[in-house]
């Protein structure tokens, strides 16, 4: 099985999914998170560890709400849920579940949930590499919740932690003390929860052996595969897409968003039997469609995020595309707007 280099993070469709259920809009977490409006459109997108981190911090602010996270996790339906959280659903008992969703955690992100096991406890804690910054309190409920509500479901019984402890201070709603159903300590040293090691040997009823062995190389298989179907130019206007908004969107900034030498590129891309300024203008084109699309965003702010310099060079390079201005192609094709 492949791992997400350490510092290289993924978020599943599921997740953004799962903010707009709640009715927070992903385009406007990641205007707040300084991230491109539309990075949650791109399926191969690999985020860096402060990125995430400033995802579930514009996901604080933006709700309102410290326990969020906790309701990203129990009001998503299981079918819903991330592939990992759906194939531990079917393992033997809660302990199984839980190792298939450490194991698979490291396909996505680099922290590792880590297990303690003693005078009939399990500590749960959450490490990461050497030198990352706190984990935002939403980031750490997020994963004590899944680990808890996965064993809620599995089992089918209201299973309660012996304790938790969180660094976030106490929050002013009691949402966390009515999950968790537990003793909180909040503002502690470390994030850890403790469970009943017996609940860990609670079998689950809707165990499938047949079906994990059809899902689980699926899931070990699924990074390799979204990277190995795409060809170099997705691949380059992926990467044309997330720099855009910084202002770089030349070949020297996507060789290096790729590992590879300009020279390497550029290359491969002839190989391809395309060019470097045709892949950048299909970005754009498909960015730009993308971004109109949603009503939230103004024609100048889409232009700023494609990289123009100014609006004008946005509306004569888009009636070069589409033969009518962004405001008449946004009437046509968002009627809502």
């Amino acid at each position: 099985m492949t791992k997400v280099p350490s510092d290289r993070c993924k978020l599943p469709r599921p997740f953004w999914q799962s903010l707009e259920h709640l009715g927070l809009r992903p385009s406007a977490v990641l205007r707040l998170a300084r991230l491109p409006a539309t990075l949650h459109l791109d399926s191969s997108a690999i985020i860096s560890t402060p990125q995430l981190f400033a995802i579930w911090k514009a996901i604080e602010a933006l709700s309102e709400d410290p326990a969020f996270s906790i309701r990203m996790v129990s009001e998503t339906g299981t079918a819903n849920h991330k592939l990992a959280f759906l194939v531990a659903s079917y393992a033997a008992d809660f302990r199984d579940g839980m190792a298939r969703i450490a194991r698979f955690n490291r396909l996505c992100s680099p922290d590792r949930l880590c297990f303690e096991e003693r005078d009939g406890k399990v500590f749960v804690t959450i490490e990461w590499p050497a030198g990352t910054e706190p984990e935002p309190p939403l980031s750490v409920d997020a994963s004590f919740a899944l680990l808890l509500e996965l064993g809620r479901r599995g089992t089918g019984r209201h299973l309660r932690p012996i304790s938790l402890e969180v660094r976030r201070p106490k929050p002013g709603s009691d949402r966390h003390g009515i999950f968790f159903d537990c003793p909180i300590h909040f503002a502690a040293k470390r994030d850890h929860m403790v469970l009943n090691a017996a609940d860990l040997d609670l079998p689950f009823p809707g165990h499938n052996p047949e079906l994990l062995k059809m899902l689980t190389p699926a899931l070990a298989n699924a990074v390799r595969e979204i990277e190995a179907q795409a060809t170099l130019g997705e691949l380059v206007k992926g990467a044309l897409k997330r720099a855009m908004a910084s202002g770089r969107p030349d070949i020297a900034a996507v060789a290096h968003a790729l590992g590879l030498s300009e020279r390497t590129l550029q290359r491969r891309i002839n190989e391809e039997g395309t060019t470097f300024r045709t892949l950048l203008t299909e970005a754009r084109q498909e960015l730009g469609a993308q971004l109109l699309s949603d009503p939230s965003i103004d024609t100048e702010e889409v232009a700023y995020l494609l990289g123009y310099q100014d609006a004008n060079s946005f509306y004569r390079a888009f009636r070069e595309w589409e033969n009518m201005t962004p405001g008449h192609w946004r009437r046509i094709m968002s009627p809502s707007a």
